[in-house]
């Protein structure tokens, strides 16, 4: 048994101590979910200290639903930005073929533009207060069934490092939420297909002050389907004043060796020429180190649970973050998953609950975001022609404005009304 962790016995007098790999939102929104549910956690960390990576996020109202339960959205709204609309436009400032207000569905909707730091912040907060336990320096790339448990004559789980070593023993169940790369998924009932995404992205972290953007739009430049740039304001970082944005820019990972060589003055004299109110913005970035260079992939597990194991998050499935659903669907998993460990008396049947729970908001959104991408990141020049020729019309039709809005939210099929949110 772990130390200092009581465990829960099911109606079937079995002990479950869960394990829960990764750090990241995904994995510490589900413990904090577990524990208020009196289920024992642990969680597991790669690293020396647990840490965010990465920049900005949009929580929608599907993730600030879940975090309302949690008791934790008034804190992220206090880090973050309110978010009323996204907008897309043609570079340099033309045509609109991108128009999301969350006032089109309802005056009270909005999203939250969150700092990764900052969301971490409070959620790591929320781990400490509870005395969740959190083992870092601990790479997880395998685990075993191995001997019974004395109290309920159940085989335990042993969680492995990449020499085969035993970093963790006396478990009844993993989760994984190690993302996309994780070393675990050839233990999902039928492992994924990963594919790859030709482009991938630049962020960089700016402050907003001194230029002419809006704190409360995300805005997008288009150039075909070859070029994106987008600003989202995303509030503060903890203990710090300055207004804060994301800037992101695509880029084709084969690019990224180039873009490095040809150096920065090159590539800001490109950015400015197709949308020159990034002048400010870019003033701000003197070294490459000031920007993360991130690659994408796409895989769905259409059965996200095999032995002893349960998959959130990208883990469970990876997409592009063009609708911006990534955190928000890891607090839905988090969610659906404490629900199916509530509703079964055998924990061991909770994998293919949950998957059922998750399965057709999943499914829909991946699908939505593999046809999608390619109408904003790709060398097509057909896709971007029909955006932009498109668009616009289509989206003056009558309902169109709270579909499209309810598509962007993360709203489509009623999650929140689904999992009593």
């Amino acid at each position: 048994m772990l130390s200092g962790i009581i465990c829960v016995p099911t109606s079937q007098s079995e002990f479950i101590v869960i394990a829960i790999i990764g750090c990241g939102p995904a994995g510490m929104s589900a413990a904090i979910m577990l524990h208020d549910a009196g289920y024992p956690v642990q969680l597991f960390e790669q690293f020396d200290q647990p840490a965010p990576v990465g920049s900005g996020l949009m929580l929608q109202p599907t993730g600030l639903a879940v975090l309302q339960q949690l008791g934790l959205r008034a804190d992220c709204e206090r880090l973050g930005q309110r978010i009323d609309r996204m907008s897309g436009q043609i570079a340099p400032a033309g045509k609109v073929v991108l128009d999301i207000r969350y006032g089109a569905l309802n005056s009270a909707l909005y999203g939250v533009a969150i700092h990764r730091a900052s969301l971490f912040d409070v959620l790591y907060k929320a781990v400490v207060a509870r005395r969740i336990q959190v083992a870092t320096h601990t790479r997880v790339a395998d685990f075993v069934v191995g001997s019974k448990q004395p109290q309920s004559g159940d085989r335990v789980v042993r969680l492995l490092d990449e020499d085969g070593r035993v970093v963790a023993d006396q478990l009844s169940l993993v989760i994984d939420a190690s993302g996309a790369q994780s070393k675990l998924l050839s233990r999902a009932m039928l492992p994924p297909r990963r594919k790859p995404l030709d482009y991938g992205a630049l962020w960089a972290t700016v402050k907003l002050e001194g230029s002419s953007f809006a704190q409360t739009c995300l805005e997008q430049r288009y150039k075909a389907a070859r070029m994106m740039a987008g600003v989202l304001p995303c509030g503060t970082l903890p203990n710090r004043s300055d207004n804060l944005a994301t800037f992101f820019w695509s880029i084709k990972a084969g690019d990224y060796p180039a873009w490095r060589e040809n150096g920065l003055e090159h590539w800001k004299s490109e950015v400015c020429s197709h949308w020159p109110e990034l002048e400010s913005l870019m003033l701000q970035l003197d070294a490459l180190s000031q920007l993360t260079h991130a690659t994408y992939s796409h895989h769905t597990l259409s059965k996200p649970y095999g032995e002893r194991i349960v998959f959130i998050g990208d883990a469970a499935h990876a997409t592009s973050p063009q609708l911006g659903q990534g955190a928000n669907m890891a607090l839905l998993d988090g969610w659906a998953l404490t629900q199916a460990f509530s509703k079964q008396d055998n924990w061991s049947h909770v994998g293919a609950d949950y998957a059922h729970l998750r399965r057709s908001h999943v499914r829909f959104y991946q699908w939505v975001s593999h046809w999608l991408t390619p109408f904003y990141q790709s060398d097509s020049h057909v896709l971007p022609w029909l955006r932009d020729t498109f668009f616009e019309p289509v989206s003056k039709l009558p309902g169109a404005a709270p579909l499209i809005t309810r598509l962007g939210a993360g709203m489509m099929l009623s999650p929140i009304k689904k999992f009593g949110l």
